[in-house]
């Protein structure tokens, strides 16, 4: 029986695509068939034109993600303009840094409500009508961090350790409605999130050295996996935390 990566007939969500990582991967599953609609604050003028680019309708929707206000907007908008929802990828994200003895609230509940509050209740939200239809795919984006600790960043720690979490919790409940929900945990990625760090050539060349393929991921690098997890052929996978990294954790 052939593998079937096919996304045809599927609506997918993407959050934070007008660039890097969100980007990549909206293309992507445009690429492989499905339709996409785009939550976020910014224009993603580069990525509606990849999704027209692979002959697939596009959907700009405006939403602050900093909040849990639009969640069910955003999920009605997608289903009113292309019909359905199948696929989530929860990418949208934030990241502070701060020494620990002056790390503020201000940025705790920035983080924490962006990268994981809002993540979980626009899951619950897509999940309603992919429960309904019997099938779906959650898609979260975590990271490294979901299993180390980092330096200065500790609420990004916290919201992405709690992704994997969540991730594994949504996957308990909604096995049975047929959505299999699942996360991809990139390793260093060179995006707009990253910039200083490769800017800084002791880190930069640390991190190079870490990591066994001997250099930054790129956006595409997690594209295949988000098309893998929201698939047909990844209908027995659920509650995984899927590691792209180059061999970083493995070192």
């Amino acid at each position: 029986m052939a593998i079937n990566f096919d996304l045809s007939g599927k609506v997918a969500l993407v959050t934070g695509a007008n660039t890097g990582i969100g980007q990549a991967i909206a293309v992507a599953l445009a690429q492989a068939g499905a339709d996409v609609a785009l939550a976020g604050r910014s224009e993603p003028a580069d990525t509606l034109a990849g999704i027209a680019a692979a002959g697939r309708r596009g959907l700009d929707i405006r939403a602050d993600l900093s909040t849990i206000a639009p969640v069910a907007g955003i999920v009605d908008d997608t289903v009113a303009a292309l019909g359905r929802i199948d696929i989530l990828v929860n990418n949208a994200g934030i990241i502070r840094r701060a020494d620990l003895p002056v790390f503020s609230e201000e940025d705790w509940d920035a983080v924490v409500d962006t990268n994981l509050k809002t993540l979980f209740f626009l899951s619950q939200a897509a999940a309603r009508p992919m429960a309904a239809q019997g099938a779906g795919k959650i898609v979260n984006i975590a990271s490294l961090l979901s299993f180390q600790g980092g330096i200065r960043v500790p609420s990004y720690a916290a919201a992405k350790s709690g992704v994997a979490g969540v991730t594994k919790a949504m996957a308990n409940e909604l096995a049975p409605q047929g959505v299999q929900v699942n996360a991809i945990a990139p390793g260093y990625i060179a995006t707009n999130n990253t910039a200083a760090l490769q800017a800084d050539e002791t880190r930069d060349r640390q991190i190079r050295e870490r990591i066994p393929t001997g250099r930054w991921g790129r956006p595409e690098d997690i594209a295949g996996a988000a098309v893998f997890l929201a698939s047909p052929a990844s209908d027995y996978v659920t509650g995984q935390i899927l590691v792209v990294d180059g061999g970083w954790l493995a070192r």
